[in-house]
């Protein structure tokens, strides 16, 4: 009698816990907050909590198809030359999965953290941004649009009744000018970037934001810029990110490996991150923007348009069409830059890009929010 009072106890308390943790679940959901549910759910599958570089599983995606791989040429001297002391311990710190060094066109050193290796694909995070406006270059070659400057109302009519969304331009989404409704904010579940990240449809949330200010006449760094931009390529080529992308740079380049694109559960590209490549693919991207779009003899991207993708706007001087600058010291570089430290970093004086993924959200900024590591390894590779 007393095991069965004992049972019906234990029962109900389950019962309880069970009702409790619906009631929250629907709180949750109704107040707006339900992508959390979905990343809990996705996360007790598929890994960490957290966004990482190994979240190429987690999440539906399209294939970046290549075609008739080309493997980097190893130099005579390939990793020969240790990692100096400093670097090395810096990079160890910052839990490193991997730096990649070319150098005139070889590889010099190539060195992989954490069970990762040349085959792994990592998640770009938000150096797809840069990638992404490689892209509108393609579509202005390709007559898809006339310039970076044609309105987004040209594609998406709805901003044309908007009172500053009717002259924001597809460069305003590229050097974050959009003067856009949005706090770019990291570190809590409850950020629109954390929404982003898990929502199920990027484009409500993105065509659900607001243009606050005029277009174009400061800088603020928004995540959501770059969705709406990948909507926008999106609809004017009509055709997938992922095959725009294969079609332009995966397959002329002669990538090594096939890539991914993580999506919305309505199979949009998360336009604002995650490209899951190769470090060694991710560097043929940093090495055909240093030869101003040219590959092989044949121009992927036009000239012209590579030097205003490396051009500093009057906003920021640190900042391109989503590609980051640092001209305040010797030698100069351009570089791609990922949450979580990926970067594809280029030094053209040098002939030299440097791709270094990892998992370190801590990194040190300078007064321009350029990660002093970028500088340090620069520094000690060239």
């Amino acid at each position: 009698m007393k095991d069965t009072i004992y049972e019906l106890l234990i029962m109900k308390k389950l019962l309880s816990a069970v009702i409790a943790a619906s009631a929250a679940a629907a709180i949750v959901y109704l107040s707006g907050y339900g992508y959390i549910l979905n990343a809990i759910i996705l996360n007790i599958k598929n890994g960490p909590f957290t966004p990482s570089i190994d979240d190429e599983e987690k999440f539906p995606s399209h294939s970046i198809n290549t075609s008739n791989p080309e493997p980097w040429e190893k130099d005579i001297a390939y990793n020969e030359k240790k990692l100096s002391e400093c670097l090395l311990t810096d990079l160890e710190k910052t839990r490193t999965s991997s730096i990649l060094v070319i150098h005139n066109g070889k590889i010099t050193h190539e060195q992989y953290w954490k069970d990762h290796s040349p085959s792994s694909l990592m998640n770009s995070f938000s150096m797809a941004k840069g990638i992404l406006a490689i892209l509108i270059g393609c579509a202005i070659d390709d007559g898809f649009l006339q310039s970076e400057d044609e309105l987004i109302s040209s594609v998406f009519p709805k901003y044309k009744n908007s009172h500053y969304g009717k002259y924001l331009t597809f460069r305003h989404l590229m050097t974050m000018q959009a003067g856009m409704d949005w706090e770019e904010e990291y570190h809590h579940p409850f950020s629109p970037n954390s929404k982003q990240y898990f929502i199920a449809d990027l484009a409500q949330q993105a065509f659900g934001i607001d243009i606050k200010e005029m277009p174009g006449e400061k800088y603020e760094y928004q995540s959501v810029a770059a969705q709406l931009l990948g909507l926008a390529l999106r609809k004017i080529t009509g055709k997938e990110l992922a095959v725009y992308l294969s079609e332009k740079i995966w397959k002329p380049l002669g990538m090594e490996f096939y890539a991914k694109w993580s999506t919305d559960d309505k199979e949009m590209e998360k336009a604002f991150c995650c490209i899951h490549a190769t470090p060694r693919d991710f560097a043929k991207i940093g090495q055909l923007i240093i030869q101003q779009g040219n590959w092989k003899g044949r121009q992927i991207i036009s000239q012209d348009y590579c030097k205003r993708l490396l051009t500093t706007t009057k906003a920021n001087d640190a900042f391109c069409y989503a590609i980051w600058a640092n001209d305040d010291s010797e030698p100069r570089c351009r570089f791609f830059y990922g949450f979580l430290g990926q970067f594809i970093i280029m030094v053209p004086e040098k002939n030299m890009v440097i791709v270094k993924t990892g998992f370190y959200n801590r990194l040190e900024v300078d007064r321009k929010q350029r990660p002093l590591q970028v500088k340090l390894i620069i520094d000690q590779l060239t």
